[in-house]
């Protein structure tokens, strides 16, 4: 007798999918049957494309239709949630989001799902924090959830390589929850290990796994250490590969370098990072629709964006572990015949991954800094005044008191962005912490291996992630001993790439406010910086260690303690090409009581060269801690109160300024050196420096 469950989830399924004739993949239907019929808690590993969303959507339907309550899904990207949302409407649920980017809509939302006309409501975990949320549709909703889902499980686990705090959150209302309640955890990136914690922590789980292959992708790799030779490389390339695709980058200035030395080479390519939320939903569309040839991404365009018939991904950088490169070299070859994934080993990897892994760690002494602000403070803080007292960059304090915030017993509590210190202790686990390091080093050593090509490359990742049908594909470059694609690019398209790197200005922005409580000395009483004060927008030749100028830059700095003259016809030929109107009229440097003369003799060239008089107009009046060392506005402001001045014999009144540097960072040096040059009478300060050392992450 036919299964009239089965039947009805099939024609949802042909619905969805917009196939009549489709057919549940191996163990998609029993995931369904054990959430809508058994009500179970269930761990979904399979490879991305997979179906898992097709899982939730069924049984969402499945379980309304015999009155359940709504399903809520939590999912940590805005991207996967646009494409969830228009698959679910396809099988007819009625779907709403809640997420930073619609809040005109959440009084709306949050009363459909109270009144229960709502079948799906998507949120990202951060929205568990968020009391408002908490009050008006977690509460109220929570006895008569339907279906809970928590998507890229792994997420969960600080075993996994995309760790979130905020899913933390997540376990503990998945421990509150009503017992039959149905639960379904999705993922495609999980070892072992990371099974076993996700599983402990939702509690009586069954997990679901398949395999990891992926028959029509073709993997190679490429040794490429100098990024000239690998922009060379894709611009040769690019134009002969299949469809449209990926290339991802470990940084975000490394994704707008490959897009515009591509573009400038007439090939359709855009760059995606998390910091475009605008444009990312129009990028996302374009490659979608076959618009573009590229995009190059950084790991922004990453868990749940689905392109089935994505031609290719490349890496411009190595990623730090197997689990990563899985992760976002699956995302080809869905479902066309062949596709391509191609790594392309980069000299910097190394130390970009050194930084991704210490990035995030939390420190013990940096904890117990800011619980002790916490504990002192009269009132809540911000994390603007727990900075003065901790010295943190703003991204790792803020990381630091999310992680602190989802401990099970939190020693932190907040009301919109002010942090408050809880009765609760705290103590670090620091052999956790050594276990997580050792594991992030043997990830990227095991990663190293991969590069190496020993075994079949479809078979090494299979295993590094567990696979129990992991065997060689018989289609990557070690299988079929030699290249899939060529692995060199022409001398002339090298040249020029060469010659692209070496004009990469990089721009140094004005600050345009300030912390007075930083700059006592300075007597100040408003934070906007006046505008007779500020500099103007200025250039640094190349990044820190960069191709073209970088070398050149550290080995002045670091071994001959004096800067090459190519580097000071390099820095004049920038300021000639920039144009900066009006003209400098004068040269002068920022001094430093460490380096001596090796900034003011490199400016005096510099002056000569564009044969305009370089002046010795400011004075270091105290020794200051390298600014390299202060992690934040409210250090980098501190530590520079009161060292510089202006050298009283010079007539400052109504002159333009090059005021150059060897190295720039937080920008605080220029700005209030520029700032003491135009309060004795400067008329324009341009800031100039050989590289920056900002972060472009």
């Amino acid at each position: 007798m036919a299964d009239p469950i089965h039947a009805r989830a099939l024609a949802l399924l042909r619905r969805g999918t917009g196939w009549p004739d489709v057919r549940f993949r191996n163990q998609q239907y029993e995931s369904i049957e054990a959430i809508a019929v058994r009500r179970a808690r269930l761990l979904v590993v399979q490879r991305t494309g997979w179906g898992k969303s097709m899982v939730y959507f069924i049984a969402t339907r499945l379980l309304r239709d015999r009155g359940s309550g709504p399903t809520l899904l939590i999912s940590p990207l805005l991207a996967l949630m646009r494409n969830q949302v228009e698959a679910a409407v396809r099988i007819g649920l009625r779907t709403g989001r809640i997420d930073s980017s619609n809040q005109d809509e959440w009084a709306d939302i949050e009363q459909a799902v109270r009144d229960d006309i709502l079948d799906l409501l998507l949120v990202s975990p951060e929205r568990l924090t968020n009391p408002r949320f908490v009050e008006r549709v977690l509460q109220p909703v929570s006895t008569r959830i339907g279906l809970l889902v928590v998507d890229e499980a792994h997420c969960i686990s600080d075993w996994g390589h995309d760790f979130r705090p905020d899913y933390q959150r997540i376990v503990r209302l998945l421990r509150n929850l009503p017992g039959t309640i149905p639960v379904l955890a999705t993922t495609a990136t999980a070892n072992d290990r990371v099974v076993e914690d996700v599983a402990r922590q939702i509690g009586r789980v069954e997990t679901v796994r398949g395999p990891l292959v992926r028959s029509s992708l073709r993997l190679q790799v490429i040794r490429m250490h100098d990024p000239a030779r690998r922009l060379a490389w894709l611009a040769d390339v690019l134009p002969d590969l299949p469809g449209s695709g990926i290339i991802y980058t470990l940084t975000k200035a490394s994704a707008h370098r490959v897009t515009d030395w591509l573009r400038a080479r007439a090939l359709e390519v855009v760059a995606y990072t998390g910091a475009m939320d605008r444009e990312r939903e129009h990028i996302e569309q374009a490659l979608l629709g076959n618009k573009v040839k590229a995009v190059a991404a950084t790991s922004a365009l990453g868990m749940g964006f689905d392109k089935p018939d994505l031609g290719f991904v490349i890496h411009f950088q190595r990623p730090p572990s197997p689990v990563h490169y899985y992760q976002q070299v699956g995302r080809a070859g869905r479902n066309v015949e062949r596709a391509y994934g191609i790594l392309l080993e980069g000299g910097e990897d190394d130390e970009i991954a050194e930084w991704m892994a210490t990035s995030n760690e939390l420190d013990a002494e940096h904890v117990r800094q800011i619980l002790h602000a916490l504990e002192q403070a009269e009132e809540p803080l911000t994390p603007a005044r727990i900075e003065a007292s901790v010295n943190l960059s703003r991204g790792k304090l803020l990381h630091a008191l999310r992680l602190l915030h989802a401990h099970p017993t939190p020693p932190v509590d907040r009301d919109g962005m002010r942090w408050t210190r809880t009765i609760h202790p705290y103590q670090p686990d620091l052999e956790q912490l050594q276990r997580l390091r050792r594991l992030r080093e043997r990830e990227r050593e095991r990663m190293a291996r991969y590069v190496d090509g020993e075994r079949c490359l479809m078979e090494y990742l299979q295993r590094e992630l567990n696979d129990p049908s992991a065997r060689a594909c018989e289609h990557c470059s070690v299988c079929v001993g030699s290249p899939l694609v060529p692995v060199n690019c022409s001398q002339e398209t090298l040249a020029e790439a060469q010659r692209f790197l070496r004009r990469q200005y990089v721009v140094i922005e004005p600050r345009k406010r300030w912390d007075v409580n930083a700059l006592a000395t300075m007597k100040l009483e408003k934070t906007t910086i006046p505008s007779e004060w500020q500099v103007e927008p200025g250039r640094a030749l190349c990044r820190w260690g960069d191709p073209g100028y970088g070398g050149l830059v550290r080995a002045g700095k670091q071994r001959e303690l004096r800067f090459d003259q190519r580097l000071v016809r390099a820095v004049a030929t920038m300021v000639r090409v920039w144009e900066p109107d009006p003209f400098p009229q004068l040269v002068t440097s920022v001094p430093s009581l460490r380096t001596g003369a090796l900034v003011p003799d490199f400016a005096a060239r510099l002056a000569r060269d564009l044969e305009i008089p370089y002046l010795d107009t400011l004075a270091k009046v105290r020794e200051t801690r390298p600014q390299k060392l202060m992690e934040n506005s409210y250090q980098q402001m501190r530590n520079l109160d009161g060292a510089f001045a202006v050298r009283e014999r010079h007539p400052l009144a109504r002159r333009v300024f090059l005021l150059v540097d060897d190295l720039v960072d937080s920008r605080w040096t220029f700005t209030l050196a520029g700032a003491l040059l135009r309060r004795a009478g400067a008329a324009a300060v341009y800031p100039v420096a050989l590289a920056s050392t900002a972060p472009d992450r």
